[in-house]
Order: structure tokens, then C-alpha cells, then sequence
């Protein structure tokens, strides 16, 4: 009984030490990141020498080659989520989508058909199909064309 989900060994006050010393050890990081870049140029401000201080271009260039190390790192998250949605989604050309839609009345109607392509639009992707772009998001079902559908 003690592999339970309830047990008083997860109940506060009654945590295990294991489980409490697990949850606080930290795997080291030992890549340099955002901050490290700060704290050296922070560290190198406090430390320079105040007959020969940090001349003002020297800052600037200092702070635009931090911000040009960050924007960097953003972009390669970016485009590796990218890379990564494209490439799931890109399977879905040629299947057949199922997705739902309101009629002028109000009703809503299941609507079907083939993917054309993937497109992104406003960080956003659709599922072209026919003359409509219909978000990844809305589509309820998948199937290989003429076959069965794979709800979402």
C-alpha cells in the first residue's frame, strides 16, 4: 500500500526525505547563459581600475553584444520550436481534416476536406484546405484520404 497515490508519506508534514531531498537537489548547469554574461560585465564595472575607468563607448558596445547574445538565443529556441511544429504538421498534407463551423445561423456544422499545404500566419499555423485556412487548433480529426478519421 505504500506505492498508493494517498499515503502519509505525501502528505504534508509527513514528506518523505527522499522525496524531499530529490526535489531539492539541482542538476549543475554548467553552460553560460543571459546572466553569467551580466554578472561578468557587472563584476568587470565594480572591479576597473577609477583612474582608467570604462570609457562610455566601451559600455555600449559591451551591453549591444550582450543584447545581440540574447536575441540570438531566442531566435535559435524559435526556430527549432518552429522547425519542430512545421515538421509534425507537415505530415498532415494530404490527409483528410475534419473541423467544425458555425453557419449564418448560428448552427454548427462539421465541415471536411483535404490539406493543401501548411501555412504560418501571425505566429500561427493553418491547415490549408481548398480556398480556407483553418487553425491547427480547430481541426477535430484526421484520415488518410478516404479513410478512417483519427479524432484530435
Amino acid at each position: 500500500m505504500s506505492d498508493d497515490r494517498i499515503s502519509t508519506r505525501n502528505v504534508w508534514p509527513y514528506y518523505s526525505a527522499s522525496n524531499v531531498q530529490a526535489a531539492t537537489e539541482k542538476k549543475a548547469d554548467t553552460s553560460l547563459g543571459k546572466d553569467d554574461f551580466l554578472r561578468i560585465l557587472v563584476t568587470q564595472l565594480q572591479n576597473q581600475d577609477p583612474l582608467q575607468p570604462l570609457q562610455d563607448k566601451d559600455f555600449v558596445a559591451q551591453m549591444a553584444q550582450f543584447s545581440s547574445v540574447e536575441q540570438l538565443v531566442n531566435m535559435s529556441d524559435q526556430l527549432s520550436m518552429l522547425r519542430q511544429n512545421l515538421g509534425m504538421a507537415s505530415s498532415m498534407i494530404g490527409k483528410e481534416v475534419q473541423w467544425y463551423e458555425y453557419s449564418d445561423s448560428g448552427d454548427m456544422m462539421m465541415m471536411n476536406g483535404q490539406v493543401e499545404s501548411i501555412i504560418i500566419k501571425d505566429k500561427v499555423q493553418y491547415a490549408r484546405v481548398g480556398d480556407q485556412d483553418i487553425k491547427l487548433d480547430d481541426i477535430v480529426a484526421i484520415a488518410d484520404q478516404g479513410g478512417e478519421a483519427v479524432n484530435g
